[in-house]
C-alpha cells in the first residue's frame, strides 16, 4: 500500500488498493442490513496517520489520535520482529510524554514483505511470532500492533502465498490477541476490494480495520473517489459497502485517504518509470489545468487537450471524505501518509477539523 512501490498501474484493469490490477470489477451490492448512522461512535472519531521508518517529518499529535509506525518486518526465520528505524521509532513514541491519550502502533509487512504465509502456517511459528510481537509492544511502550499482510492468498507482490493464508490470517489474529491481552490494539489495512480475508471469523478480535482506498486508479482514472463516475474503477463508498457485506460493522471500518496522487508517469514522475507516486505538498500546477468531477467528488489536473495528468486529492475532497465518515458513523480516517502534507499540515487538518479533533484558532 505503500508509496514506495516500484509496479505499473496497468490502464483498463480494476485495481486493487495496493495498485494492482484484478481481472474483474468487484460486485457492489448493498449490506443486508443496512444501518448506516451519522451518529458519533461513543468513543469519538479516531484519525490515523501512517509515519514511515525513511522519513524525517515529524507528526503533529494535534491532528491525530493514532499513529502507525511503518514498518516491522518479519525475519526470515519467520518468527523474529525486525523493526526499521529503531531510534526513530522511540522519537516517536516519546511524543506520548506530551500527548497522553496519542495511540502509537507497529505497522508489520508492506507492499513486497513477506514470510507471512510461513510465519502463519506453523502453530509454532506463528506463536512466537506472537510472543515477540508482545515483547516488541512492552519493549518500545507502544498501543499495539497493524497487520499489513498484502495480501493472504496473493503474490502479486512478489512475495509467497498459499490457498491457506486466509485461514491462517484468522489464527493469526486470534493468536496475537492471545498474546497481546484486551487492552492492546490489533488492526489491520485491508484492500480495498475487501478480498483475501474472512472478516466474519476474525474481526471480534481486532479493534478495528483500516481501508486502503486509494491507489483505485491511475489517469484516466481516479486514484481515490469517494463515489463511482465515468473516471473510476472502484470508490471509496462501494469500497465501504464490500466491507459492510464482509461482516465487519461500521464501528469498526476506518477510512483511508491519501496524501498523494498518481499520475500518467509524465507530468511529474517521467524520471521514475514505473513510479508515479506523488505526495501532495510536492504537486506544482504550472501549466496544468484545475478539474473537478462532481460525481467523485475529487479534483484532477488535466494537460491543454483535456487529458488526465494528476489524480490527486486536496483539501475540499479530503473535507468530503471526513464528512462521510461523519455520515456513515464510520470509526474514523486514516491517511498514508503524514509526510506527505505541506508545510501548512493542509489535509491534516481538513480532516481533524471537520472530526472535531481540532478548531482553526
Amino acid at each position: 500500500m505503500k508509496h514506495l512501490l516500484t509496479t505499473f498501474l496497468l490502464l483498463f484493469c480494476v485495481l486493487s488498493s495496493c495498485g494492482k490490477p484484478q481481472p474483474e470489477p468487484p460486485v457492489i451490492t448493498e449490506p443486508e442490513t443496512p444501518s448506516f448512522s451519522p451518529a458519533t461512535p461513543p468513543e469519538g472519531y479516531i484519525i490515523v496517520g501512517y509515519v514511515t521508518s525513511w522519513g524525517s517529518i515529524m507528526p503533529d499529535p494535534t491532528y491525530l489520535t493514532h499513529i502507525n509506525y511503518a514498518f516491522g518486518k518479519i525475519d526470515s526465520d519467520f518468527e523474529t520482529l525486525k523493526i526499521q528505524g529503531e531510534s526513530r521509532l522511540k522519537k516517536i513514541v516519546a511524543l506520548k510524554d506530551s500527548y497522553p491519550n496519542l495511540k502509537v502502533c507497529l505497522s508489520i509487512g508492506g507492499w513486497g514483505a513477506g514470510n507471512f504465509s510461513e510465519m502463519a502456517a506453523s502453530e509454532t511459528h506463528r506463536k512466537k511470532f506472537c510472543q515477540n510481537c508482545a515483547k516488541v509492544v512492552q519493549e518500545y511502550k507502544l498501543d499495539g500492533i497493524d497487520l499489513d499482510w498484502e495480501y493472504p492468498t496473493s503474490n502479486d507482490a512478489g512475495i509467497s502465498s498459499s490457498p491457506s493464508d486466509t485461514k491462517n490470517f484468522t489464527q493469526l489474529v486470534k493468536d496475537l490477541r492471545a498474546a497481546l491481552g484486551n487492552d492492546k490494539l490489533i488492526t489491520m489495512a485491508s484492500a480495498a476490494n475487501a478480498k483475501y480475508v474472512d472478516f466474519k471469523s476474525c474481526i471480534d478480535y481486532m479493534n478495528f480495520v483500516n481501508l486502503m482506498t486509494y491507489d483505485m486508479g491511475a489517469p484516466p482514472k481516479h486514484n481515490a473517489a469517494l463515489y463511482k463516475s465515468s473516471k473510476t474503477w472502484l470508490s471509496c463508498d462501494e469500497s465501504v459497502t464490500l466491507h459492510l457485506n464482509k461482516g465487519i460493522p461500521k464501528e469498526k471500518i476506518v477510512l483511508g485517504m491519501p496524501f498523494y496522487g498518481r499520475d500518467d508517469n509524465k507530468a511529474f514522475t517521467a524520471d521514475e518509470p514505473g513510479d508515479n507516486f506523488v505526495y501532495y505538498k510536492d504537486i506544482v500546477k504550472g501549466s496544468f489545468l484545475d478539474q473537478w468531477d462532481e460525481k467523485a467528488k475529487v479534483p484532477y489536473l488535466t494537460d491543454a487537450d483535456g487529458t488526465m495528468v494528476l489524480s490527486y486529492d486536496d483539501e475540499e475532497s479530503i473535507g468530503l471524505k471526513a464528512d462521510y465518515v461523519k455520515e456513515k458513523g464510520l470509526k474514523g480516517a486514516m491517511y498514508w501518509a503524514v509526510e506527505g502534507d505541506d508545510a501548512n499540515w493542509t489535509l491534516s487538518k481538513a480532516i481533524a477539523s471537520r472530526l472535531n479533533l481540532y478548531t482553526e484558532p
